[in-house]
């Protein structure tokens, strides 16, 4: 079976089987028909894809409902870690976060359900990700979290003066003072 259970009720890491030979690689990055024997019947409907340095750190973003986005997220250049925090109200891990590598080396996946927030390091040179989006981006609907709450104790795996951050990230406010805006419903 291709997907691997994490502690997080939705959250799955997607294994995709790699054939390799003399010539390189060659696997499915998505099949619907994986998909759906697992329930896992989302519609793609966007493709976002961003190229980034070492020491970017992009997040924590969500868009809450009706707008909220599943992802499918993978580093088709470089490695990443990802993290994902479930902001889904009466969830069992609710305020937690979960954290992957994911790299072109891998060929991991993670699979991000509506509800959470998400965000990504870059630890190597420079990196490209791709994600897939159940939805498509709605400005209105946007929300954040700061990428350095300390309630989250994430280590994104980037030094303090390596970090890297775009002005709307900077400003995110902490999950405690948020939190309370959170319509997600676990």
């Amino acid at each position: 079976m291709p997907f691997i259970k994490t502690d997080f009720p939705g959250l799955l890491i997607f294994q995709p089987v790699v054939f390799e030979d003399a010539r390189g690689y060659f696997f499915e990055s998505y099949n619907q028909n994986i998909f759906q024997k697992e329930n896992l019947g989302y519609q793609w409907i966007q493709d976002n894809q961003s190229y980034s340095r070492y020491g970017v750190i992009r997040g924590l973003h969500y868009q809450n409902p009706p707008k909220a986005q599943t992802k499918l997220v993978r580093a088709l250049e470089g490695k990443i870690l990802d993290i994902a925090v479930d902001i889904r109200k009466g969830s069992p891990t609710y305020g937690k976060a979960y954290s992957i590598e994911l790299s072109a080396e891998n060929k991991l996946q993670l699979l991000i359900p509506a509800g959470f927030a998400h965000g990504f390091s870059v630890l190597s040179e420079n990196a490209t990700v791709l994600y897939k989006c159940d939805n498509l981006y709605d400005k209105a609907s946007e929300g954040s979290i700061a990428y350095n709450d300390p309630s989250l104790h994430i280590d994104w795996k980037i030094p303090p003066g390596k970090i890297i951050l775009s002005e709307k990230d900077i400003t995110h406010p902490p999950f405690k003072t948020c939190n309370n805006h959170f319509v997600f419903e676990g």
